[in-house]
């Protein structure tokens, strides 16, 4: 299935986790936040929700400063 990824077009498998998106960007323990199709993504979601063909995803990364 394909996706848009931070705009750019992603291909994945069917049946593709939020949480799986996340560690086969090698992005898993780093402080982020993910939206799909405009609505934001709990991490306590991520390993449930499943991502569809044509999904719009965003993920940032927190960053701190003061």
């Amino acid at each position: 299935m394909k996706i848009q990824l931070n705009g750019e077009p992603r291909e994945l498998s069917d049946g593709c986790s939020a949480q799986q998106l996340v560690t086969d960007m090698g992005l898993s323990g780093q402080r982020l936040a993910m939206e799909v199709n405009r609505e934001i993504v709990p991490r306590s979601e991520y390993a449930r929700h499943i991502l569809h063909d044509g999904d719009q995803v965003e993920i940032v990364h927190a960053i701190g400063g003061g």
